[in-house]
């Protein structure tokens, strides 16, 4: 079995998927998102090797609060498809002795057909919309969204479950015209169980310090409720518009 790079890993996660999950952060991506608060998972080949075995090692003692509360295991990042035969031989190694919920959090820079086999071992995609407008993604994650949008499509024609989750930066996502235009994309989707803002904030900030790496949303607040709540409202329309009979 191959050994996968990890970043880091969290016993009690309660917001990634449902229940109580074990979070498993794996290292490597190929977005350079500016708010990124983990930018020491950037570079594929650093972090700790694991085998599948130790991973599962840290996973049992758990077992009982991941299974009560109707939770399981979440595969992060970094990005987690760029060890996309890791975790699918991980996700099929927790169905088969313990049947345990999989979750995959993803920017979605893959393609579907490739990752066919990890996508099938996983039972929720956490998929990380960054921005609507592929100028602004661009400017914000260094690469197009073509990648992210085309592999929501492929979701969503293959009846994948998938919770949509977007970043919300003041001064990059308050644009009205993107956020109807992110409500019409996900009214256009299947699958979409849940839609969730994460309010920006600045809690990675000494990483990049630590990494000597130019912090480019220096002084950038969170956003205020208001703001968030009004994000919400204008994607609740765009949705309205093109929502799925």
């Amino acid at each position: 079995m191959a050994n996968g790079h990890i970043h880091s890993l969290e016993t009690f996660g309660t917001v990634d998927g449902p229940g109580i999950r074990f979070v498993l952060f794996m290292q490597g991506c190929l977005l350079k998102c500016q708010y990124c608060h983990n930018p020491d998972t950037w570079g594929l080949n650093e972090g700790r090797e694991m085998s599948i075995d130790e991973v599962l090692a840290e996973i049992e003692p758990y077992l009982n609060y991941y299974r009560s509360s109707g939770g399981g295991l979440t595969v992060s990042g970094g990005e987690p498809t760029l060890q996309a035969h890791f975790v699918k031989q991980l996700f099929t190694e927790v169905k088969k002795r313990w049947n345990l919920h999989t979750t995959l959090d993803t920017n979605g820079y893959n393609e579907g057909d490739k990752i066919n086999d990890l996508l099938e071992q996983t039972d929720l995609v956490l998929l990380d919309l960054k921005h609507i407008d592929d100028e602004a993604h661009i400017k914000l994650t260094g690469k197009s969204n073509e990648r992210t949008l085309k592999l929501a499509r492929w979701l969503s024609d293959h009846d994948r479950k998938m919770w949509i989750r977007h970043v919300y930066v003041p001064g990059i996502h308050d644009r009205e015209e993107d956020l109807i235009n992110l409500g019409r994309f996900i009214g256009t989707l299947n699958g979409v169980e849940k839609f969730e803002i994460l309010p920006y904030h600045q809690m990675g900030i000494y990483k990049w310090e630590v990494l000597g790496r130019p912090y480019e949303l220096e002084g950038v607040p969170s956003p205020t409720e208001e703001e968030v709540q009004r994000a919400y409202r204008l994607i609740e329309e765009g949705r309205k518009q093109t929502a799925l009979v």
